[in-house]
């Protein structure tokens, strides 16, 4: 598969995923690629990308399941629609199933760890450790909680 055919996935919920996702920009630019995050009160404009947007989860939320199981329909809708090779996460919850659809299409998945997390994992960092491809954490001390990862310092 040449570089100009590989299409990317760029997924990242509301907040500082979010940010994360987008100091990933110039990657952006250098392949054909959209992104996917959270719908919410603010407005997200990202010139010249595509971008698709999922329900806010937040796992204390009595409506987490029903959520999840719209993402989830919505995810395998984007995911027919765009055909990605490439999902490039960084997190969080509303984030599972276009990781997971990927790694059931045979596609290749990135999982980047939160840079706000030191010393202990986030809970959708520790599922998706199991099923990335390439597993990078922003802090070196990060490694002992994945051993397997790959440091590569901040995205910021």
């Amino acid at each position: 598969m040449s570089k100009e055919n590989v299409k990317l996935c760029f997924a990242g919920s509301s907040g500082g995923h979010y940010e994360q996702i987008m100091m990933l920009k110039p990657l952006m630019e250098k392949y054909d690629s959209f992104i996917i995050t959270e719908k919410t009160h603010y407005n997200v404009n990202v010139k010249d990308h595509k971008i698709y947007f999922l329900h806010q989860v937040n796992r204390r939320e009595f409506m987490v399941g029903f959520k999840m199981i719209a993402n989830a329909c919505r995810s395998l809708s984007i995911f027919l629609k765009e055909k990605p090779d490439v999902v490039i996460c960084t997190g969080a919850l509303a984030m599972i199933p276009m990781c997971l659809i990927a790694k059931m299409g045979k596609k290749k998945l990135i999982y980047i760890e939160s840079f706000a997390k030191v010393t202990s994992p986030t809970k959708t960092g520790k599922f998706m450790y199991k099923y990335a491809d390439k597993f990078y954490v922003q802090w070196e001390s990060m490694l002992e909680v994945y051993p397997d990862a790959v440091f590569m310092g901040g995205i910021y």
